[in-house]
């Protein structure tokens, strides 16, 4: 029994038991996930956690609760690749802090608010004439920084890299300075650093059309070079006044090693040269003829590499302060000229004073030249000891440390000490250079295309009003450090421009019919570009340079900005700018790689954005050309489609050159063509330009925007047209403002309704600049095309008279009439300009023979032992001609080209028993035919032109039932 109650004591306590067994394992799982939901008290825990609930860090989706979780099977990307991509700078361009300067950044923000104490220069010359290396002078005057080298170039302006690499500016860069005057008055200069070399002539053309004046560069040993003529015939054609600066005086002095008196007539040889070039230039233009002077004070004399420059007005007031007098305004105007000082009368008179013992000087050579030869050979040959004294003497000081420097770095001490400052430079400049109000006018008239008389916008532009219509002219788009935005710059004339406005970016295409090209932008920054760094500013006025941020989206090249409540009748944008050169050498190019071309089409728009005159386009084969001025051009041009705006290899073809299609004679028939409803007929007949009138139409000269009696008045006494030619003048193509082709109206009342014919007359036109723009021949652009329309049945309804039946009509006759009027191909030409000595002539005419060239004009350059020779030479065969030319010579010849004038490439392109053998250079007769096989394979055309493309089937029996064809 006792065991029976045990055993039932025991097996009622094994069931208390494992109910709490089980309750105290469900208490502790409880705690556990307690423990586990619980925040982190910093307290040890004592609960017993698996190993594949243990968590030692924050998932994903804790961490970034809205990022997408995707898991791929395969790599998306190479293992050359790194998942996440370090962060690269590009940084193509040199940019400084803003450094200590001798001028507050607010005093030169003040000064921008008058335009009275404002100059708008353009800093322009040849090649290695010295622009850039004064722009040093002038940095290193007006800027507390620490240079590398006193004598070493630093090109401060120039900001690529590799411009610093080769030594040569490819961009224009402007840079707003505040200088002293003689007469110690402070005023800003805005002064723009141009490229010198030819194939960079589109930044001149940007720099020219912001500035009121230009300081023209010439090297005082070679003279007016190539370039510098170019830059006298742009200044004249925009109506801006010239002064002149000849540079390196001391290379007559260390390298021909002159004496002063000869020195002097190669100076004034120089400035004979240049008075030349700009009197034939304004006689050409009808502008009043002015010279250049040193007496007039339009005239400066530099040295970039010693940090020097003085006009006679600044060299007097040396002597005034020395002397202790005031009146150096006389003693300037009689350093100049023959006129000579007589030391017994102590006056000035003409002609050499007869002076027993003593040879007389000129005025200049007395007392300019032959102080600074001294100067020159103190500082040089003299004992360090000895020039102490000598400068002590002039009262100035040369501490013992710069005594034992390079001879060059203390002829440069020596000379900045002795000349001082650049205020007389400044003077000349205050002096014959207008302040932006006076300049607006003849900027507005050569710039602005809308009406001139009667507007109010034009009145605020002439005036410089500050709270009229806001005019911003950009001409020029600047890449920011790592190339991803541009910075638009350009010129406020009229109005006031703010950060945060809201303004309208009109476009070159736009007009008051068309608004595709306008776009409503914010300015988000404004600035005034010092080179390597900038000056933030809240507001612009009329007559400053500026920086704009934030509205580059939609400009291409230039543009026009005013503010978005401007009316919408007032609209009219500035023209675009006109260029004295043209981009005739193209080549194609291709990523390396395909799934690159979308990088390469926004490297492309990058670069075309970049530089003024480059063209990019797709060709009907599907290849992208670029087109540009020349082989330098196109070699900056792809260097920064590959290593500027994307890092992607491209391949380049072999480069060509544009041609142009025209013809020397007259249509043989009047050739005709029906719409392809049959129900309008259209005749033409197509005829050569008159000689001279496509280049006058390309400049500007004339124009369908002249007064109509004003351009029949033109071609009337220009060209000899009656009065019936000069009224029936119709359209330019393909170009409608400067096409160098013409399509007039010969149509006689009697027969053809003027009505019915103004109802087509633009479906004809749009015809005629379409057939201008690609020719029959190998789709180039027509020129020197004349076009006559002699007869016109038009359909009645307007339904059957549509653009759609007239357009390619027209096209298709001017086509017609073109071909049957012997049609030839056009060749653009270099004009050469080489410097090289005596003894390489010959090999230079040897060289120039092999290439299809031919010399217009050699000779001696005065004053040094180098020739000049100037040829003309066809673009397709300039390619490697500098080397060639270098190899010949041993490097001693020195070439620039730019282009000249288009010519007729000889021989019949339609001749097709001709017989082009491959490997083999055709001779001149075959060239013609040669250039437009290639010219057609490369864009996938077929070898020959097919009739019945441009021929309706009745026009051509009419042409094979005449025995004459």
């Amino acid at each position: 029994l006792d065991s029976d109650e045990e055993g039932e004591g025991e097996g009622g306590g094994g069931v208390q038991a494992g109910t709490w067994m089980e309750e105290e394992i469900a208490k502790e799982t409880n705690e556990d996930e307690e423990m586990r939901d619980a925040p982190a008290t910093g307290k040890p825990s004592s609960a017993i956690v698996l190993h594949e609930d243990k968590k030692y860090f924050p998932s994903a989706s804790e961490v970034y609760p809205d990022a997408e979780t995707i898991v791929q099977e395969e790599d998306a990307q190479p293992l050359s690749e790194p998942i996440i991509k370090p962060v690269r700078n590009k940084k193509f361009t040199k940019l400084d802090e803003s450094p200590a300067c001798t001028f507050s950044e607010e005093y030169l923000v003040d000064l921008c608010r008058y335009p009275h104490l404002m100059r708008n220069v353009a800093l322009c010359g040849h090649l290695h004439h010295g622009k850039t290396q004064y722009m040093d002078v002038l940095v290193h005057q007006t800027h507390d920084k620490e240079w590398m080298s006193k004598t070493k170039s630093v090109r401060y302006t120039d900001v690529r890299r590799d411009e610093q690499n080769m030594c040569i500016s490819i961009k224009g860069q402007p840079m707003s300075l505040v200088l002293p005057t003689l007469k110690e008055k402070s005023y800003l200069f805005n002064l723009y650093d141009t490229p010198g070399h030819v194939n960079f002539s589109d930044e001149v053309t940007a720099a020219l059309r912001v500035s009121d004046g230009v300081c023209l560069f010439v090297d005082a040993v070679e003279g007016l070079a190539l370039q510098g003529e170019e830059i006298i015939k742009h200044a004249v054609r925009d109506r801006l006044p010239i002064v002149l600066m000849i540079s390196k005086v001391d290379r007559l002095i260390l390298e021909l090693k002159m004496p002063p008196s000869e020195a002097y007539f190669k100076l004034r040889y120089t400035i004979d040269e240049v008075n030349d070039a700009l009197e034939a230039a304004l006689k050409a233009s009808d502008q009043p003829v002015y010279r250049i002077s040193p007496e007039l004070g339009n005239v400066c004399f530099s040295s970039g590499l010693m940090g020097w420059s003085f006009t006679l007005l600044s060299f007097a007031k040396l002597y005034a302060t020395r002397r202790g007098t005031t009146d150096y305004f006389a003693f300037a105007k009689r350093l100049w000229g023959d006129l000579y000082f007589n030391p017994e009368t102590r006056k000035f008179q003409r002609g050499a004073p007869r002076i027993v013992d003593r040879d007389s000087q000129r005025s200049f050579v007395e007392f300019i030249l032959e102080p600074l030869w001294k100067l020159y050979s103190h500082a040089v040959g003299e004992d360090p000891k000895d020039l102490a004294r000598t400068m002590a003497g002039l009262g100035f000081k040369v501490r013992g440390e710069e005594l034992n420097l390079d001879a060059l770095e203390l002829l440069r001490i020596c000379l900045s000490r002795f000349f001082g400052d650049s205020s007389g430079f400044a003077q000349m400049l205050v002096d014959h250079v207008p302040t932006p109000l006076e300049g607006a006018r003849a900027k507005v008239e050569t710039s602005y295309s809308g009406p001139l008389v009667g507007s109010p916008v034009v009145d605020a532009m002439v005036s410089g009003d500050p709270a009229g219509k806001l005019m911003v002219n950009i001409c020029k788009l600047f890449p920011s450090q790592d190339a991803s935005t541009f910075s638009a710059f350009g010129r406020v004339l009229s109005g006031t421009l703010e950060v945060g406005d809201r303004v309208k970016v009109l476009g070159e295409a736009y007009t008051m019919e068309d608004e595709e090209d306008m776009s409503v932008q914010t300015v988000t920054g404004l600035a005034v570009s010092q080179a390597r760094y900038s000056v933030p500013i809240d507001r612009a006025t009329p007559g400053m340079w500026v920086m704009v941020e934030g509205i580059d989206r939609t400009i291409m090249k230039t543009a026009t900005v005013t503010h978005d409540s401007q009316k919408h009748t007032e609209l009219h944008t500035f023209r675009p700018l006109q260029f004295t050169t043209e981009a005739v050498v193209k080549v194609a190019i291709e990523p390396l790689n395909p799934s690159e071309l979308p990088k390469m089409l926004d490297s492309l728009r990058k670069v075309n954005k970049t530089y003024p005159l480059v063209t990019t386009k797709v060709e009907e084969s599907g290849e992208h050309v670029v087109l540009g001025t020349g082989e330098l051009y196109l070699n900056c041009v792809l260097n920064d489609l590959r290593n500027t705006f994307a890092k992607i290899e491209v391949q380049v073809a072999d480069p060509v050159v544009t041609f142009c299609e025209t013809v020397v004679e007259t249509s043989s028939v009047k050739c005709f063509a029906e719409t392809p409803n049959k129900k309008n007929k259209l005749t033409m007949i197509a005829q050569p330009l008159d000689k001279g009138l496509a280049e006058d139409i390309e400049t500007g000269q004339v124009s369908l925007s002249m007064p109509a009696k004003r351009r029949e008045e033109y071609f009337r006494r220009t060209y000899d047209w009656d009065l019936l030619s000069s009224k029936s003048v119709w359209a330019f193509g393909p170009d409608p403002q400067a096409g160098p082709n013409v399509l007039m109206d010969h149509t006689i009342s009697a027969e053809v309704p003027k009505v019915q014919l103004y109802n087509i007359k633009e479906s004809l036109v749009r015809g005629f600049q379409w057939a201008c723009r690609e020719g029959p021949l190998c789709e180039e652009p027509l020129r020197n095309v004349k076009c006559k329309l002699l007869h016109a049945a038009i359909a009645g309804d307007a339904l059957s008279r549509g653009g759609g039946q007239v357009i390619p009509t027209a096209r298709r006759v001017v086509y017609s009439s073109f071909l049957l009027a012997t049609p030839r191909l056009m060749e653009p030409v270099f004009e050469v300009e080489i410097q090289a000595p005596g003894d390489s002539i010959s090999r230079i005419y040897t060289v120039l023979a092999k290439r299809r060239g031919h010399v217009t004009e050699d000779g001696p350059r005065a004053g040094t032992p180098l020739y000049t020779v100037k040829a003309f030479l066809p673009v397709m065969d300039s390619f490697g001609f500098e080397t060639d030319l270098r190899s010949f010579t041993l490097g001693q010849a020195f070439c620039q080209s730019r282009f000249h004038h288009w010519q007729v490439v000889p021989g019949d392109p339609l001749d097709k028993s001709i017989v082009l053998r491959p490997l083999e250079p055709s001779p001149p007769p075959h060239l013609a035919r040669e250039f437009m096989v290639k010219t057609r394979r490369r864009k996938g055309l077929s070898e020959d032109i097919t009739l019945q493309r441009f021929f309706d089937e009745q026009m051509l029996v009419e042409i094979f039932d005449d025995p004459g064809h």
